[in-house]
């Protein structure tokens, strides 16, 4: 059984950063690619940003492409997600999941596994 659990959120001002957390647990980490993806109030939870397990290869959306940057600690089960230049545009529930990401394309699990989440909020 695959445990997440996302932290680190906040609410900010238009310009400021914050670094959100996940810990992993249950299986072998350091063997999953890891994601995040967002929730913004009345929509679709959407693609944010992957990381390869072995290569460190990532991929971003266009929206965070630049701003944004995905790390990894497998040492300490941990995926990062830097966020800088933040705008009210990114206000949501951030939440990391496990998954595959190939020729720049990630695809959750399945079964799918989310954490509870943690809220950003920028104001303008």
């Amino acid at each position: 059984q695959v445990r997440l659990e996302e932290s680190g959120g906040g609410s900010v001002q238009a310009g400021a950063s914050l670094r959100l957390s996940c810990t992993f647990s249950g299986r072998a980490f350091s063997r999953y690619d890891l994601g995040w993806f967002r929730r913004a109030p009345g929509k679709e939870r959407e693609f944010v940003a992957a990381i390869h397990w072995s290569t460190g290869g990532t991929t971003y959306s266009d929206s965070v492409k630049a701003r944004f940057a995905i790390s990894r600690d497998n040492a300490k089960n941990m995926v990062y997600l830097q966020m800088n230049s933040l705008k009210p545009d990114d206000t949501g529930v951030y939440y990391c999941t496990v998954g595959s990401l190939s020729a720049g394309r990630f695809i959750p699990s399945s079964p799918r596994y989310w954490g509870q989440g943690t809220q950003v909020t920028v104001s303008s």
